[in-house]
């Protein structure tokens, strides 16, 4: 939204609203409405539509999953702006303005360079200790239950350094010491990554980001990320399954050597995030024990897990739609954390119960300690571990709620 704001002309008054801080001011004077939202939460986005028309304000919805489900949304809505807005957001303020709002603006980039955010409309929030940087958008690999592969297919752009780095300097002279870098794929192009890290060092800020796990194979680039202040990288490994990996289209990933690659990534002084699917074709409640066991052995910081979704418009969706096994066909019910599948081994119940045994068990007050505190970290790193200790119980205080780590 920051970005958003910094792309509209000088000539409108922006605001912004995150309604996970705030809550959403429905009696605003603003004209147009434009909201975004990731996943799930588009329910939530769509009531929000629906209120703000109403109250006879013009809306415009945009992010990933209303641009795979854009038709549907536009019942909710005046228009939908599919894909990257860089390309069409002031066409489409142009026309509001004019009287002529289109049902859909989309225009793919081949190009991505964008402006410095307007942080200032975000940083007198709660927002915490760190800003996002985004270094680059999209990705080479085609993953199939990926809404990013849907979207980009094997495209990946990225901004010019010095365009980074300018975001990078105005987070620091907002008196922030660390920022989160924004990147789908930072792998997909490793010499950028390296002269990017070079410029980062000389910032002595602390940075966050998500990543391949392919990432260990490589201790030149693991070393420059590590020496200009990368201190914690998330990893989507989604299973220890081989098979569950070839089945999803990422076969690429090899579970054999995830416990080397992690211990590489932990010696190195990263802190490892992981992402997992629960539900996936060849699970079983004998697999998902199997997969607690592995995060507590690998002594894994920050352990999340997901259940498989079919999103619409990705391949994972066109592969199970017509299927008996897609025991819910009701898109707003979808959700991270309830299955609308039945798998191979497991019912859509049998897998909602695995997946918050998975959760409890890896985030049991035992298993917190051996990940956390009973490492050669604590020692060399005492304040991160302190820290993360804090992070895994917090997380631990919303599962015994029957919430789940993604959602909060």
């Amino acid at each position: 939204m920051p970005l958003l704001a910094a792309i509209t002309p000088e000539t409108w008054d922006v605001d912004v609203c995150i309604e996970t801080l705030e809550d959403v001011p429905f009696d605003t004077d603003a004209e147009l409405i434009g909201i975004g939202s990731m996943g799930h939460s588009i329910i939530r986005g769509i009531e929000i539509a629906q209120e703000f028309k109403k109250r006879g304000k013009t809306v415009v919805f945009g992010g990933y999953m209303a641009s795979l489900i854009a038709d549907e949304v536009k019942q909710y809505c005046d228009s939908v702006l599919i894909g990257d807005a860089e390309g069409c957001w002031k066409t489409l303020l142009s026309d509001y303005e004019n009287g002529d709002l289109k049902d859909f603006y989309q225009q793919k980039l081949d190009k991505l360079s964008t402006p410095i955010p307007k942080y200032e409309l975000v940083t007198c929030k709660k927002i915490g200790d760190f800003l996002p940087v985004q270094a680059g958008r999209g990705c080479p690999n085609t993953c199939s239950f990926c809404s990013i592969a849907c979207l980009y297919k094997t495209q990946y752009l990225r901004r010019e350094i010095k365009e980074v780095m300018a975001d990078i300097y105005r987070v620091k002279d907002l008196g922030f010491d660390k920022f989160l870098l924004i990147d789908d794929n930072i792998l997909s192009d490793k010499q950028f990554t390296k002269d990017l890290c070079s410029e980062i060092k000389k910032t002595s800020m602390l940075w966050n980001s998500q990543c391949s796990i392919e990432l260990a194979k490589d201790p030149d680039l693991l070393k420059t990320m590590v020496d200009s202040g990368c201190v914690s990288l998330s990893f989507g490994i989604e299973s220890i399954s081989k098979s569950n990996l070839i089945k999803i289209n990422k076969s690429w990933c090899n579970p054999d050597e995830y416990s080397e690659l992690i211990q590489t990534l932990r010696n190195a002084g990263i802190d490892v995030a992981t992402e997992m699917i629960v539900g996936l074709e060849d699970d079983t409640r004998e697999s998902m024990k199997k997969t607690a066991k592995f995060i507590v052995e690998n002594k894994i910081e920050f352990p999340k897990f997901y259940i498989i979704t079919p999103i619409p418009g990705t391949v994972f969706y066109s592969e199970i739609k017509d299927s008996d096994n897609l025991v819910n066909k009701n898109i707003y019910e979808y959700s991270p954390t309830k299955s609308a599948i039945n798998s191979k081994y497991l019912t859509a119940a049998e897998i909602d119960s695995v997946y918050w045994e998975l959760y409890n068990e890896v985030y049991s007050i035992k298993n917190i300690f051996k990940r956390i505190v009973f490492t050669k970290k604590t020692l060399k790193h005492p304040g991160r571990v302190f820290f993360n200790l804090g992070v895994n119980l917090f997380y631990r205080h919303h599962i015994k709620q029957g919430i789940s780590p993604i959602i909060v």
